[in-house]
């Protein structure tokens, strides 16, 4: 079997924002970016993976969501536990650096896990977590 992530979806609350953050203070390119009825989903992924995205999403667009859901999904998004997403880079201190000096909201500077990894984390502008984590040079 030959698998691959091809796209991960994170929702937005502001679609511009979420173009600043993941663009602008990642070094994301942006591959696409469609509207529709207000709504925007723009897709954005590393430099060099063209294979690897992340759409950003309104998390209202779902027709079969009940309005319920809706006002539970934004909670859940304000209070920052609804997504997340876990990238990897081989300098999470320089890459925090960076990051942090991009106005995010830092949760976690870096720190080496009892688990056996060194990390930080932030939240994007729509709350969803961003984990960061160190890995070895290939």
């Amino acid at each position: 079997m030959d698998l691959h992530i091809h796209a991960s979806f994170l929702p937005h609350d502001d679609p511009d924002a979420a173009l600043a953050f993941y663009r602008d203070t990642l070094g994301f390119e942006v591959r696409n970016d469609v509207g529709y009825e207000g709504m925007r989903w723009i897709t954005v992924g590393p430099v060099g993976q063209p294979g690897t995205n992340i759409v950003l999403h309104p998390p209202a667009a779902d027709p079969g969501i009940t309005d319920d859901e809706r006002r539970t999904i934004t909670e859940l998004m304000a209070k920052g536990t609804y997504a997340g997403i876990v990238l990897a880079t081989t300098d999470v201190d320089g890459t925090f650096e960076r990051v942090q000096a991009g106005d995010a909201e830092v949760v976690q500077e870096p720190v080496d896990q009892p688990y056996g990894v060194r990390d930080c984390a932030f939240r994007d502008p729509a709350g969803n977590m961003v984990r960061i984590q160190q890995v070895k040079a290939p």
